[in-house]
């Protein structure tokens, strides 16, 4: 609101900028999975459909709990393995509201593995009369704390927030060689430093691969290419 204000009814500065992140100093105590502890959480989930598919999802997207429980049929794209995130859910006093989506950058479209959109289907088959504009996942975030609180008991995985899969797919392509740039189009931050600042914690194992990297191409092991030397810049 206040830069909507410095832009356009001439504010000054925004006030809100002297005081800085509220949640930058605590980055390093977000909690996410690793790959081996959600596959060890979601087969104790396998029991009902919804919470398998919905689990899948938030952790192989990456996207919020609100843009989860507000996708229909229609924005999974099943032959072209694309799913378009353009609006969130929430209950408000017990009404359920659909809005836009929290910033311009969060209207996006996720390719999914092959895997995923197979699990998507076969969940889509099972609901029934299913129409194009109904709620893919008709349940509320209470729900999903619920369904993770029952997984995480029988599966014996430390405990973590329904929205921390979103922070646990961040780290998963992270592992995986992503660049900052990717990662942030993917999740939907509105600029690139929210990443950076958000996940920039998770970066220092890999400077031992760069420094590698960087010795291989000085003594002529390895020729860089465009995307090697974009990730050391990146990094």
């Amino acid at each position: 609101m206040f830069n909507y204000a410095v832009k356009y009814y001439d504010l000054h500065e925004n006030p809100c900028t002297k005081a800085g992140s509220m949640g930058k100093s605590h980055a390093e105590e977000m909690n996410f999975w690793t790959k081996a502890e959600f596959e060890q959480f979601i087969v104790t989930v396998q029991d009902k459909p919804a919470s398998y598919t919905a689990f899948m999802t938030l952790y192989y997207t990456g996207m919020r709990v609100g843009e989860l429980c507000a996708l229909t049929p229609a924005d999974v794209d099943l032959e072209g393995h694309t799913i378009t995130i353009n609006k969130t859910f929430q209950r408000i006093n017990g009404r359920d509201v659909i809005w836009p989506p929290k910033t311009p950058k969060s209207n996006r479209v996720v390719t999914i593995p092959h895997t995923l959109a197979n699990c998507l289907k076969e969940y889509m088959d099972k609901c029934y009369e299913l129409q194009p504009d109904d709620r893919l996942f008709p349940y509320t975030k209470s729900f999903l704390n619920h369904e993770m609180l029952r997984g995480c008991k029988k599966s014996g995985v430390k405990k973590i927030r329904v929205h921390d899969l979103r922070h646990s797919h961040a780290s998963l392509l992270i592992e995986m060689g992503c660049q900052p740039l990717l990662i942030a189009d993917r999740l939907g931050h509105e600029k690139i430093q929210t990443t950076l600042n958000t996940y920039s914690h998770l970066y220092p194992n890999k400077q031992a691969e760069v420094a590698a990297q960087l010795e291989n191409v000085m003594n002529g092991t390895t020729v860089p290419n465009g995307s090697q030397m974009a990730g050391v810049a990146n990094l």
